[in-house]
């Protein structure tokens, strides 16, 4: 991805941003996509942005990290 800072409503579930980086990239809807916080766990997709935010989140950001296939765990 070119631009590495994005501001996301922290109401948005963890599964909105998946999609939002498959359309971005033009990856297929079917195909996976993992996301992990801070390289380390990935959370359920129907967890809220601000719920993430509020447990990892540091320097007023939360650091997500992506892949195609699974990377940990």
């Amino acid at each position: 991805m070119k631009k590495k800072k994005w501001a996301v409503d922290r109401n948005k579930r963890i599964s909105w941003i998946g999609e939002f980086i498959k359309k971005y990239l033009k990856v297929d809807a079917k195909d996976s996509l993992f996301l992990y916080v801070n390289q380390s766990f990935a959370p359920a997709p129907d967890t809220l942005v601000g719920t993430v935010f509020d447990c990892f989140g540091s320097d007023g950001k939360l650091v997500l990290h992506y892949c195609r296939t699974q990377a940990w765990g």
